[in-house]
């Protein structure tokens, strides 16, 4: 008779009043679901790509060299080509010091007799007469470049890396 009677509890709860009282849900041995707090919202995928790509769109913004390396130039005059590198290569070089700090692996002078000052073989490379065995030292030919330090500019959150720069459409 006991589940009669809270059987027609349960039915008059849910007609007249949408829900089950505490009471009737403590007496059905039930408790109330607690909504599922909401996912954690996923970490960004960072890839090694991305630190390259948006250098990449600095230099676009900064100075157009996206721009001007997929320009077919070959119909430009030697002159027009130079002066449009003139300030391309201005604009390139204080992006990349502004985000880069660069310093040589070897601060010698170059065309005089340089021993390494390291091991590492992906500081140094040695070219021209090479004998076999690592050499002693031989002529810096080039100083070579290191990054001491990078600092980027933060990506906004939900923008796509691999958009270099975006399209423009101009409204009249």
């Amino acid at each position: 008779m006991n589940r009669i009677v809270l059987a027609f509890r349960c039915f008059f709860g849910m007609l007249f009043g949408g829900a089950l009282s505490d009471e009737l849900l403590t007496d059905l041995g039930l408790t109330h679901r607690k909504p599922a707090p909401p996912p954690a919202p996923a970490a960004p995928v960072v890839r090694a790509s991305d630190g390259a790509l948006i250098l990449l769109g600095v230099l676009q913004r900064e100075s157009r060299l996206v721009d001007f390396l997929m320009e077919d130039i070959a119909a430009y005059s030697d002159e027009q080509v130079g002066t449009a590198v003139r300030g391309i290569h201005d604009q390139c070089r204080d992006a990349l010091v502004r985000y880069v700090k660069l310093e040589p692996v070897i601060d010698g002078v170059e065309g005089t007799f340089t021993k390494p000052a390291t091991r590492d073989p992906a500081a140094v490379k040695f070219v021209g007469n090479v004998p076999a065995g690592k050499p002693q030292g031989g002529l810096l030919r080039h100083k070579g470049w290191r990054a001491s330090s990078i600092e980027l500019p933060a990506l906004p959150l939900k923008q796509d890396v691999n958009i270099v720069a975006p399209a423009e459409i101009e409204v009249e």
